[in-house]
């Protein structure tokens, strides 16, 4: 059934697979996940633009700027209601979040250099427990990497577990750097001059 988006005033049932034509004369099929008639928008799960099969591309379609529309399945059945949200497990979440970029935010406005802001955020995406106490990095309340922060900059019980996990971590952090560091130079003498 072609449909020509002059009058639209359909409405297209959950599950239905639709193919639209849009201003761009680019095609988009998919199957609907939502569609608002009062703003005239519908929303289209279609297979991953990267080919994975456990991925979908959303695309969020305005019929207003559609030339036309198309639908190969259409589905007629009342969907099932979808589940209840827990709202204090989101509310958590949201708060472990806000939480979490406060802390980098803290990260940044402590005035440290860059070494010590790359530093601090690589730390803090395996340990949560990581603060700034002026232009030091505090772990666990017990170990402290102070500027510059290299390896020989970590104060702590040498023989904790903790000690020897952030040493881990700055090694691995060393490591990275000087990779991109060295994928920078390599990519700046091979340009063309």
């Amino acid at each position: 059934m072609r449909q020509n988006m002059a009058g639209v005033n359909e409405w297209f049932g959950i599950g239905s697979i639709v193919v639209c034509k849009t201003c761009y004369n680019k095609e988009i099929e998919g199957e609907v996940l939502a569609f608002d008639p009062t703003t005239k928008m519908l929303i289209l799960k279609c297979p991953a633009s990267s080919g994975r099969a456990s991925l979908n591309d959303v695309h969020i379609v305005n019929l207003a700027l559609v030339s036309d529309v198309q639908v190969k399945k259409e589905v007629n059945s009342v969907p099932e209601a979808p589940a209840s949200l827990n709202l204090q497990r989101l509310n958590s979440r949201v708060r472990k979040q806000i939480e979490e970029k406060r802390r980098l935010v803290a990260s940044l406005a402590a005035g440290v250099s860059p070494e010590g802001q790359k530093l601090f955020l690589a730390i803090s995406r395996t340990i949560k427990d990581v603060t700034w106490q002026g232009p030091n990095i505090l772990v666990f309340e017990q170990i402290t990497i102070t500027p510059p922060y290299k390896l020989e900059n970590i104060r702590g019980d040498s023989e904790s577990k903790a000690f020897l996990h952030i040493r881990k971590v700055m090694e691995k952090h060393a490591k990275d750097q000087a990779a991109v560091a060295a994928a920078e130079a390599a990519g700046a003498h091979s340009s063309p001059q």
